[in-house]
């Protein structure tokens, strides 16, 4: 039988290969009489600085018989346990005369791929921008200087905004979707302890090769992706889909997976020409702040060995008020990047690398903006927000990319900064020292100018002290959600069109994007037969 242990709590010195021994001592029971352990999650508690814990659950295997040997625990609790079962569906009995076409290969159009493909429906992914050999050097070019791509940026290529978007895969979801999920990112190149990690980081620099692995498989497994190929509409004839124009061409299909990620605004409009029931969502803007990586250490470690033992330190924060503020993607060691889908708009992000040895950490600071505080009833108003604001940013620092910077404490009080200071930042291709009041709308203004100060005071004057503010960050979560129908996962009024993850406005981050799009590719499986079949 299985038992789940649970509230293991251990000195974050205490190494994993100890683990077994540790359960046999809290049981009372002799190591060699112990079944396989598994740990299941794993976190860390970090209220006390001085002694930080390690939090475990684990599964142990154990003959039936020797329950009551094992129920009574020291300081954990035992009880028995049944994992959760991942539904997995047989092949449905519909027709399917042409292959499945997922539009965008970034976590939910990359997952819907790979499910299909290892259930032999040989997807095609067509993907706007290019593949990642073609797209780090292209990223590393602009980054130098160089011309901005439309086509091929940190935001559209293999991989999708994604892969160049930290690597964090915490998620607020759980259950055997979620572990199906990060099981595969394991299979792909990720590290094992991925699946019960409390907060696992791929980083950035490993990504790309976790992309081009997927591809690799589901290459191999019958799909197919097409680069340089961009949705530009959907065809339909008496309700029912015909297939797709491209920039390549028609692609013909009648099960099409919608996953263009919250970045692009040209297939937005496009969508909302055709008839697609596009609404506008609440979504999360602000600022991004970047302090030396030093002082975040020194205010979560309250022992000097504990950045050697556990890299660099990250944080959580959030500040009550009439709208909170709070901290998104929060990057240990890391750096500070641009955001930018379209020509002459700015617009922050932030990524580190598995190794976190930047000497900055760096996280957003955002709001949620309601769609009654938009000022239009435009089904596409918050992304008109979006480029209003990236424009101002783009003018302001001279047309070039930089990123307008300010200091924290200039900020709050609305100080002019010199426009010739030159402010320590990560960011490689420039900073201009702006007053960010001009990028941010006035709700978001007054609430950051509201919370920083009681993020400052849960510091005790720490967090702002060498903080220099880069802005402004847009790309939180999509301003616009694309209606489906809860139970099928299409548009009702559009049978095989699955609008799915963050770009449909059903998934916020890595994980909840990639199940996002699991689930509508069992929900194709479970519909139809594969193309293959008779």
């Amino acid at each position: 039988m299985l038992l789940r242990i649970t509230n293991l709590r251990t000195p974050v010195e205490l190494p994993e290969q100890e683990l077994v021994a540790e359960v046999a001592n809290r049981l009372d029971v002799p190591v060699a009489d112990l079944g396989s352990l598994q740990i299941l999650r794993k976190s860390m508690d970090a209220r006390n600085r001085y002694r930080l814990e390690y939090v475990y659950s684990l599964t142990l295997s154990i003959p039936d018989a020797d329950y009551e040997r094992f129920r009574h625990g020291y300081s954990i609790e035992v009880e028995p346990w049944t994992p959760p079962k991942f539904e997995h569906p047989e092949p449905g009995s519909e027709p399917l005369p042409y292959r499945p076409v997922i539009v965008g290969s970034g976590p939910a159009g990359l997952l819907a791929g790979y499910f299909l493909a290892l259930e032999g429906y040989r997807p095609l992914i067509i993907e706007r921008g290019q593949a990642v050999k073609e797209r780090v050097p292209a990223i590393r070019e602009f980054d130098s200087g160089g011309t901005h791509d439309n086509e091929n940026n940190y935001l559209f290529g293999e991989g999708g905004a994604g892969c160049f978007s930290d690597g964090k895969l915490t998620c607020r979801i759980t259950g055997p979707d979620v572990d199906w999920v990060l099981r595969s990112f394991v299979e792909c190149g990720g590290r094992p302890s991925l699946v019960y990690e409390h907060r696992p980081h791929l980083g950035s620099n490993k990504l790309p090769m976790i992309c081009r692995n997927y591809r690799r498989k589901i290459e191999a497994l019958g799909g197919e992706y097409r680069f340089g190929c961009r949705l530009e509409g959907l065809r339909f004839q008496d309700g029912t889909l015909q297939g797709l124009e491209t920039s390549s061409g028609f692609i013909q299909t009648s099960v099409c997976v919608l996953a263009v990620g919250h970045s692009a605004r040209d297939t937005y409009e496009m969508l909302l020409k055709t008839g697609l029931p596009l609404k506008q969502k609440a979504f999360q803007l602000g600022l991004r702040i970047e302090q030396p990586q030093e002082i975040v250490n020194q205010r979560k470690y309250g022992h000097d060995e504990y950045l050697t033992l556990l890299g660099a330190a990250d944080y959580s924060l959030v500040a009550k008020g009439q709208k909170d503020l709070f901290s998104f993607c929060m990057c240990a060691g890391g750096i500070v990047i641009p955001s930018v889908s379209e020509p002459n708009m700015y617009c922050s992000n932030g990524m580190s690398n598995s190794r976190h040895d930047s000497p900055f950490a760096n996280s957003g600071l955002v709001v949620t903006l309601e769609p009654h505080e938009f000022g239009s009833d435009h089904p596409l108003a918050g992304m008109h927000i979006q480029r209003k604001y990236e424009s101002l940013a783009f003018q302001i620092t001279g047309g070039n990319y930089e990123a307008p910077v300010q200091r924290a404490k200039d900020f709050l009080s609305d100080r002019t900064p010199d426009p010739n200071e030159r402010l320590p930042t990560s960011y490689e291709r420039g900073t201009r020292s702006r007053n960010l009041s001009e990028v941010l709308p006035p709700p978001i203004l007054k609430a950051m100018r509201s919370g920083l100060p009681i993020m400052d005071h849960q510091w005790k004057g720490k967090y702002l002290q060498d903080a220099v503010l880069v802005g402004p960050e847009m790309r939180g979560s999509s301003p616009v959600r694309i209606d489906r129908d809860y139970t099928t996962m299409e548009i009702p009024e559009m049978p095989g069109v699955y609008p799915i993850g963050e770009g449909a406005g059903y998934a916020g981050g890595i994980v909840t994007a990639a199940v996002d799009g699991l689930r509508a590719a069992r929900k194709v499986v479970a519909r139809y037969r594969t193309p293959d079949a008779g």
